[in-house]
């Protein structure tokens, strides 16, 4: 049996992502790469169980991060969560695969992944108060097993209150920290690489303000 369930998951082709504009590392482009994604006819919905081990595909992955007043949310991952090469790294995002029940119409668009979004951050946490959220760039790291057959999709969320619980167990000890407490040493050699390059983004979109 499927340690996936049968569960189905949006990919493009590698291809596809190599004609938007290759990047290894991060990539504020990610409006018009999210756009090339979405293009009719390019992303599909594959079986988590092939498309974890096919690296010819890359799974769209939304990965959002949660800022009050400058401080990110991190958190642990519990041993609960569905990827096991993950346990117990400090993470900054929130967020997870696209599936067919996000696609209410008769071809894959920029709405079914946008619904998927919305979907996984409801799943995840509560958010007690108000928020923005802006597409700030992209990651890709081909250099791991995980990265390989992942593309992160990173969403800033700007919250008006700091009250945000964990939906799930495999969210553990959130906490509000600034990103110099994140990028000491004894944070950030603990983090998962997306959330070391998403803090990276998040340190670059806010310079450029």
């Amino acid at each position: 049996m499927s340690r996936y369930h049968g569960e189905q998951v949006l990919v493009i082709p590698r291809s596809a992502f190599e004609e938007a504009g290759y990047f290894q590392g991060t990539s504020p482009e990610a409006s018009h790469l999210l756009d090339a994604c979405m293009k009719p006819g390019v992303a599909r919905f594959m079986d988590r169980e092939v498309a974890e081990q096919d690296s010819s595909f890359k799974q769209i992955i939304p990965y959002g991060i949660f800022v009050r007043d400058g401080k990110i949310l991190h958190y642990t991952r519990g041993g609960s969560g569905g990827e096991a090469r993950l346990h117990d790294k400090g993470s900054l995002g929130i967020g997870g695969h696209i599936n067919p029940i996000d696609n209410q119409e008769d071809t894959i668009t920029l709405a079914t992944y946008m619904a998927g979004v919305d979907r996984e951050v409801r799943e995840e946490i509560s958010i007690n108060g108000s928020y923005t959220q802006r597409v700030i760039g992209a990651i890709n790291d081909d250099t791991n097993d995980v990265g390989a057959v992942h593309l992160g999709i990173v969403h800033l969320f700007e919250l008006e209150s700091g009250d945000v619980t964990s939906n799930e167990s495999a969210l553990a000890n959130l906490s509000f920290k600034s990103p110099e407490e994140l990028e000491s040493s004894e944070l950030f050699d603990r983090l998962e690489t997306w959330a070391q390059l998403a803090l990276r983004l998040f340190r670059n979109s806010s310079s450029a303000k």
